[in-house]
């Protein structure tokens, strides 16, 4: 049996007020590094809202007033009542992109937003003297990992690792420079990711999702496909409006 791509995600979500509303169907345990609900936490629904592309300042990128508070107002403008984890991003929403990949009677979903103006190799120094701010408008690349699997802590923090270097892996395949002009961009500096996956007992127990695994490289593959669509949208979108 060999893994299955699919064009459709089964996971419900929606876009509204530049918002991207994926809803989880019920209680998950979500690892994330979130601005709202970010860390180990149980939540039922995945915000990603486009905001305005401004200039980094020496502040934060995300420094859009309180992005948690900012975050939990829209929830409840939107009903979304129950428990959240919340992300920002200036990709607009028509660049979003899915995928799903299964095996069996696990799946792995991925929705995915990409841009890289704001790309940056791990382990450069951040610029203070407002150079930075002159020369690129923030880009980010926020991933939601979702599946019907339940994970140990460990592992998901390993789903973390997986779709991490997925990710810049597609970054390297396809060249990508740090904004500074090095090659080899890792990521950007504000990239976030997110992996929810099924309280323990609702589903099938992984303890482990390396990339020896059988998770590990559905996850691998969800978010290589996903990252390559995403890049080729970001491209397009930047030609358009250079």
């Amino acid at each position: 049996m060999t893994p299955r791509l699919a064009s459709r995600v089964q996971t419900r979500y929606r876009v509204t007020e530049q918002t991207l509303v994926i809803d989880l169907g019920g209680k998950r345990r979500v690892l994330s590094s979130a601005p709202q609900g970010g860390g180990l936490t149980v939540a039922s629904y995945i915000l990603n809202h486009q905001v305005e592309s401004n200039p980094i300042t020496n502040r934060h990128p995300r420094s859009h007033g309180d992005p948690a508070l900012a975050l939990r107002r829209l929830a409840v403008r939107l009903g979304v009542k129950q428990g959240t984890v919340g992300l920002m991003t200036a990709v607009p929403m028509k660049q979003l992109v899915t995928a799903r990949v299964s095996f069996g009677a696990v799946w792995v979903e991925c929705f995915a937003t990409v841009g890289v103006t704001n790309a940056v190799k791990a382990g450069e120094w951040p610029e203070t003297d407002g150079r930075r701010s002159r020369a690129v408008a923030v880009g980010t690349i926020n991933l939601m990992v979702v599946t019907n699997v339940g994970l140990s802590t460990a592992a998901m923090v390993g789903a973390v690792q997986v779709a991490t270097e997925s990710k810049t892996g597609v970054l390297r395949d396809h060249a990508v420079p740090s904004w500074t002009g090095l090659s080899g961009a890792t990521g950007t500096g504000t990239d976030a990711v997110v992996i929810a996956c099924r309280l323990r007992g609702a589903g099938p127990w992984h303890a482990y999702s390396g990339t020896h695994t059988m998770i590990g490289a559905l996850i691998g593959q969800v978010v290589t496909r996903c990252v390559t669509r995403g890049l080729a949208k970001a491209t397009q979108w930047q030609e358009r409006h250079a």
